[in-house]
């Protein structure tokens, strides 16, 4: 079984103090209590909010429309479109 992460253990021990374990949260700063640089961390492979993830699809999208699009057409003109001005993030 993997480790759990830092949200999942918060979670988990405020769901124990609540059915009424005893336990209390430590205070910030003290021995054994997450810090900042943890938190940080824990950020870092945190999965991408739905919001993220459909503008991510949506620039996917974008790009594949570009390469298919002749640069001879008036829609790909970046001067006439706006849409296409800054677009160099396709690779």
């Amino acid at each position: 079984m993997a480790k759990q992460g830092l949200y999942a253990n918060i979670h988990a021990k405020r769901e124990r103090i609540k059915a009424g374990s005893g336990e209390k949260m430590r205070k910030v700063g003290s021995e054994g209590a997450p810090s900042a640089k943890d938190f940080k961390e824990s950020a870092k492979t945190a999965k991408p909010t739905r919001r993220e993830m459909i503008a991510s699809k949506m620039k996917d999208m974008w790009c594949l429309k570009k390469k298919r699009l002749s640069p001879k057409t008036a829609y790909y003109n970046p001067t006439k479109n706006p849409r296409w001005r800054n677009s160099n993030d396709c690779a």
